[in-house]
């Protein structure tokens, strides 16, 4: 009476660059190769967080406050550092080793 619809899948995606050019996997794989120390930098936060969270079960009679503070401060400076290599090593690739523009 009313016409049949089909519902059948269309035969090319809805976001054909989307779906087949790139994935999530492999454009967080482009970004870590474009910028290798932020991974590092979160590995080694994550690193020292851990490592301090172990220690405050034997960390004697030192306050929690302070303990805390001192874990802090190197996941801090872990970070820091590892985004002050990263940046410097962008300069060098960027200004060093392409100048031949």
């Amino acid at each position: 009476m009313w016409g049949e619809a089909t519902m059948s899948p269309s035969p090319e995606p809805v976001y054909p660059d989307y779906e087949t050019e790139t994935s999530q996997t492999s454009k967080l794989i482009k970004k870590f190769k474009e910028t290798p120390f932020v991974p590092i930098g979160m590995a080694g936060f994550t690193a020292v967080v851990a490592y301090g969270l172990y220690k405050l079960k034997h960390r004697g009679d030192m306050k929690l406050s302070l303990h805390l503070i001192h874990m802090r401060v190197a996941a801090q400076g872990f970070a820091v550092g590892a985004l002050t290599c990263g940046v410097l090593y962008s300069m060098f690739r960027e200004y060093v080793v392409k100048p031949k523009e």
